[in-house]
């Protein structure tokens, strides 16, 4: 499966911003799904996790209550809603799709990922 991020850009704090990340194949939907971010200097760390059926999500403490995962598996698509951006939201953003078929619960370990997009930036200023 291929995945194209899209969405990100700069924004002030406190601003919002919706990145998707479209999705080739037909096996997205059996998918479990997860965005990444790597700010300058910083190693990859995990935003947020969706599973294949969108009934179960986990966040990093980082942003819970600000962001949520969704997908739509119609569309081949899966998005995250930023709210209340801070300065320090500010990375490359990644999404990745874990191979494993109808997971009940997605990963958030990077290294159960196999797939992974291209990056879309975020910058968030003061």
């Amino acid at each position: 499966v291929q995945l194209q991020a899209s969405g990100g850009g700069s924004v002030q704090a406190g601003g919002s911003l919706r990145l998707s990340c479209a999705a080739s194949g037909r096996t997205f939907s059996a998918y479990a799904m997860g965005w990444f971010r790597q700010a300058p200097g910083k190693e990859r760390e995990f935003v947020a996790a969706i599973n294949w059926s969108g009934d179960s999500t986990y966040y990093s403490n980082f942003v819970k209550g600000r962001f949520t995962v969704s997908r739509d598996n119609a569309k081949n698509t899966l998005y995250l809603q930023m709210n209340s951006l801070k300065p320090e939201d500010t990375a490359l953003y990644f999404c990745a799709a874990d191979r494993t078929y109808y997971s009940a619960r997605p990963p958030v370990s990077q290294r159960e990922y196999n797939y992974w997009g291209q990056g879309t930036q975020v910058t968030v200023s003061s």
